[in-house]
């Protein structure tokens, strides 16, 4: 979702009534439990294979070039 989508969203929030708002929260919910569940999912399969230790890695040594 960009930032125009995220506008129109909320700006429909806003201008519906109560059971229109209340479907819209729940659909927001639903999403934020799976991208939560997705974003999970991730971080166990880039501790399996390392990659996370790889990135931890990287950002350090971004971090060093940056204060050189």
């Amino acid at each position: 979702m960009n930032s125009e989508d995220k506008k129109m969203l909320i700006k429909e929030f806003k201008e519906s009534d109560g059971a229109k708002k209340l479907d819209m929260w729940d659909y927001a919910i639903s999403q934020q439990v799976l991208w939560s569940n997705i974003i999970d999912e991730l971080q166990k399969i880039a501790r399996e294979q390392g990659v996370d230790k790889k990135l931890d890695k990287m950002a350090e040594e971004d971090i060093e070039n940056v204060k050189e």
